[in-house]
């Protein structure tokens, strides 16, 4: 059921990000109180639930975003902030349990690099597969998202004891379609896009 004092708009989105970030921390990665995971475009609507969601589990969160974002990041709890424009995030970093890559690409072949020996990797931006880890000491993981009753529960139940919040929303009209999509592409915007119906 919907809190109360949440929008449609930000129960939407809360919602979508909420699902992903969850299977791939909790029950993928399997994140436990005390580790450190590295999140991939912590600024994004389904990383910036993680990080919350990471933090809220008692990890140490270390994420790269653009230096325009930092602040944003840090007020989700991100512990250690990376400028992917101004650093190499596998010269910075290393001996994480996990990493959480929302990115795709050059970023996800990079992250195996930060993994301790016994660390895991979960990637939601490399297709219907896992990329295939060049070492054979980590595990590379494609997390399920399951739409259960009892994960929208939780998400309501985490918003409310106010250890997540909605991701910061660009609200698009379907006439904009095509305007959102090209932000989408782009791939570097803060939050979630929803489209506003009525």
């Amino acid at each position: 059921m919907k809190p109360e004092s949440l929008s449609h708009t930000n129960a939407a989105a809360l919602a979508l990000t909420g699902l992903t970030a969850m299977s791939a921390v909790e029950e993928t990665l399997q994140l436990k109180r005390g580790e450190t995971i590295l999140i991939q475009g912590g600024a994004g609507g389904v990383a910036g639930f993680a990080i919350q969601f990471a933090k809220h589990i008692g990890a140490r969160v270390v994420t790269t975003t653009s230096a325009a974002n930092a602040d944003y990041v840090r007020s989700l709890g991100a512990d250690k902030i990376i400028d992917y424009n101004a650093q190499d995030f596998a010269q910075v970093v290393k001996d994480c349990d996990a990493v959480f890559d929302t990115v795709g690409g050059d970023v996800a072949q990079k992250s195996f690099a930060v993994l301790k020996p016994g660390g895991r990797a979960a990637f939601i931006a490399s297709g219907a597969q896992a990329p295939k880890a060049p070492r054979t000491d980590v595990a590379s993981l494609r997390p399920p998202v399951g739409r259960a009753r009892r994960h929208m529960e939780r998400i309501a139940q985490l918003y409310e004891a106010g250890a997540i919040r909605p991701p910061e929303i660009k609200l698009y009209r379907l006439s904009q379609a095509a305007d959102a999509h090209r932000v989408s592409e782009g791939r570097h915007f803060r939050g979630k896009l929803v489209f506003q119906v009525r």
